[in-house]
């Protein structure tokens, strides 16, 4: 597609379809997680092995996201995108004809690694087609597509699984993910010019690469505490004293508000682009204090942490998008996979090893362990926001 083309069409149906790819790429782990009641009884399995399937969805992400960055930089944005939700489709298809737990690993592995496609591709499309002045809102919408991801799930548990089964609720979920495979072609971008690519190819300074990793582990600390709080909702509300029926209900508001605080978020750091890092150091920052008051254990404090660690505390994904693409204006590629490899290597984690804490020490030790990550996190958001802002050791960097 030519530069005048993409001008024509605008860039927020682009950016919409790629947030539509985005949430149907992730779809399967969470809805593996909200059907995990029903499937474990009609598969004779038990919710550890249910959660290390869901585990290496994740992992498959994480560890995939080198080798998916590489054929993300090779395909063309559309099909990397449609790859992505293809293949979604086919997983949750095929997982709700399954006969046996062991037909859930290869399957969820096959689609977590396409999901790894899904964040290069959108820090491509994203530097290409949306301008500098709405590039933090258009990485929150795709960012967004994560609470997306839980809420799709969740209203199919709330209305497909009680009359007609977790078989048709998965299948539902399969149809649904072949929608964006029909909006991708809207996210065709223009070939890369000789500058850019020559940019692209060149040595990433040392001092970007250090600040990209630091960033990554950030990521994995805030979205492993996040996720764990996910992961045990209903328990640790019922530890809290809350009712089973008010936890559902506000697991479900708690992904709208997710979605929400990530579109607002992004249209007010383009106000202020530059202060998108502290911006995203304070979200984590608000989000240990929501898992903090998790751990105090009574209802009034449940429902304010909960609200706190799903909004602010998950809030900053999209952010991070933003931030990585203007420190690595030329490396789209390199952008995305840094917010990926972050947030999925958290979203592995954190199940077993919350699981394991709050076995051994409780739910209120876990949670403040959980929140003793995301404020190292936060740290470290804030110790890298200056260095990066002052290096100049490459245009990107100054870019930035």
């Amino acid at each position: 597609m030519t530069a005048s083309a993409t001008a024509r069409t605008g860039h927020w149906p682009a950016i919409v379809a790629a947030a539509a790819a985005a949430t149907a790429a992730v779809m399967p782990g969470f809805t593996v997680g909200a059907l995990a009641p029903s499937m474990q009884h009609a598969l004779h399995t038990d919710r550890t092995t249910l959660g290390l399937a869901m585990s290496a969805f994740y992992a498959a992400s994480a560890l995939g996201s080198p080798a998916a960055k590489r054929l993300a930089a090779r395909l063309p944005v559309p099909a990397a995108l449609s790859a992505a939700a293809a293949v979604a489709s086919l997983s949750m298809l095929a997982l709700s004809r399954a006969g046996h737990v062991a037909v859930l690993f290869p399957v969820l592995v096959a689609a977590g690694f396409a999901n790894g496609l899904v964040q290069p591709a959108a820090g491509r499309l994203i530097a290409a087609r949306a301008p500098d002045r709405r590039r933090s809102l258009a990485a929150g919408t795709i960012g967004a597509a994560l609470g997306a991801g839980t809420l799709v799930p969740g209203l199919l548990v709330a209305l497909v699984v009680h009359p007609y089964g977790w078989r048709a609720a998965m299948a539902i979920a399969g149809l649904l993910a072949l929608v964006p495979v029909a909006l991708a072609p809207l996210t065709r971008t223009p070939a890369a010019g000789p500058r850019r690519a020559a940019a692209a190819s060149a040595p990433m300074p040392r001092a970007v690469r250090r600040t990209l990793v630091l960033w990554a582990v950030a990521a994995a600390l805030s979205a492993t505490g996040n996720n764990a709080v996910a992961s045990y909702f209903v328990q640790l509300g019922a530890h809290s004293g809350v009712p089973d029926g008010l936890t559902g209900d506000l697991l479900a508001m708690s992904a709208v508000i997710a979605i929400a605080v990530r579109l607002a978020a992004g249209a007010l750091a383009d106000r202020a682009p530059r202060g998108d890092r502290t911006v995203i150091a304070v979200m984590m920052l608000s989000g240990a204090a929501g898992l903090a008051l998790i751990a105090a254990g009574s209802p009034v404090t449940f429902l304010a942490g909960a609200v706190l660690a799903f909004s602010a505390g998950w809030g900053w994904t999209g952010l991070l998008l933003s931030a990585a693409l203007r420190l690595l204006p030329d490396r789209a590629e390199n952008a995305g996979h840094t917010v990926q490899v972050g947030v999925y290597t958290g979203a592995t984690i954190a199940p077993f090893t919350f699981g394991a804490l709050s076995a051994s020490l409780g739910f209120a030790a876990a949670a403040l362990l959980a929140a003793a990550a995301a404020l190292t996190a936060a740290s470290l958001m804030a110790t890298t926001t200056r260095p990066a802002l002052r290096c100049g050791e490459s245009p990107s960097l100054r870019a930035a």
